[in-house]
């Protein structure tokens, strides 16, 4: 079954329902965290205050970095394409693979999904354009961004703190910790949880099997400038020019239920809750659209994707966009600042 050209799915049975080896486990949510002042494990997001999904409505850097000409000062609106697209650039696809946030249990990382895919979007660029044509994707750990609260945890959080820890410390490849979709909840983010490599033997059934794991070194993946997108004319220069860009979205109960085409939906007074991933644009039928990747597994939408009108009806899609430069050496205007 050839479920890459076209979308085929699997319909679950009622066998595969009651199987007595699916988890059934209803989790705590909020999910406890560790609380690095008390030293104690304690409940509530990373703002301690209620929040109405995974990303908070205003990210927003204290300082931008920035030590040239935006893109939209060098392309204007006439010098783009109609269509761009970073899965399919002249027959080549720069992106990294599509995540699910939610498994294996309910997780609210969009905040560190969104933005670490569009960061390890931008390597796999870099990589192409320097000639250095890698052999596997980039990508990049959302599990670390959680680990350490670098920007909130899974009960939520604000993307700007991934971009500021790719300035000044650089992210760790997604090999380094698995996805767990949980808080560490029971001591301080410490170096065996932003990368670590384990030995046999395998642990017993409950145990964490830490006592064979050791911190290991890794290759740190940083962002130089990174600053702020806003508007359909500079989200356009900046993804044609640089590559995908995070941006913050409403998630309404029409966008939930999406499943294919071009999605419209008036709201007045758009929320932004979520995080995603801008990777292109294009038109179709006299009606321009972005070209959108989710963090909700590749069985929705379409493929993982959804396309979504530009201008106008796209839930405040591009009200609120950050984006970042990737480099393989530590960005100097860390060591001074």
């Amino acid at each position: 079954m050839d479920t890459w050209t076209e979308q085929k799915w699997h319909t679950t049975t009622e066998a595969e329902q009651d199987d007595d080896r699916n988890d059934k486990t209803v989790y705590a949510f909020p999910q406890p965290t560790f609380d690095e002042i008390r030293l104690t494990t304690s409940f509530g997001n990373f703002l301690d205050q209620p929040m109405k999904g995974c990303r908070v409505e205003h990210a927003e850097f204290e300082k931008e970095v920035k030590t040239g000409p935006h893109s939209w000062e060098i392309y204007s609106a006439d010098d783009l394409p109609a269509n761009h697209d970073w899965r399919n650039v002249d027959g080549r696809n720069y992106l990294s693979w599509n995540k699910n946030q939610h498994i294996p249990q309910y997780c609210g990382s969009c905040w560190a999904q969104g933005s670490t895919s569009a960061i390890a979007d931008r390597f796999n660029i870099l990589d192409y354009r320097s000639g250095n044509t890698p052999v596997t994707p980039v990508g990049l750990d959302a599990q670390v961004m959680i680990n350490c609260n670098l920007g909130g945890t899974c009960d939520g959080g604000n993307p700007t703190g991934v971009y500021t820890y790719a300035h000044t410390t650089g992210i760790p490849s997604s090999s380094c910790e698995q996805y767990t979709a949980l808080n560490l909840s029971e001591r301080a983010c410490e170096s065996i949880d932003v990368c670590r490599d384990c030995t046999w033997p395998p642990p017993a059934e409950g145990d964490s099997g830490l006592d064979k794991c050791e911190a290991v070194d890794f290759r740190h993946y940083y962002i130089g400038d990174h600053y702020h997108v806003r508007g359909a004319d500079q989200m356009k220069a900046e993804i044609y020019a640089n590559g995908p860009i995070s941006c913050g979205i409403d998630v309404t109960d029409g966008l939930l239920a999406y499943t294919s085409g071009i999605y419209s939906e008036e709201k007045k007074l758009p929320m932004i809750n979520h995080e995603v991933s801008v990777v292109g644009y294009g038109v179709e039928d006299d009606v321009e659209f972005w070209v959108v990747r989710n963090s909700w597994g590749n069985y929705w939408g379409e493929t993982g994707f959804f396309r979504i009108t530009m201008h106008e009806n796209n839930l405040a899609l591009e009200r609120n966009c950050l984006a970042g430069t990737p480099q393989y050496e530590k960005p100097t205007t860390v060591e001074s600042q």
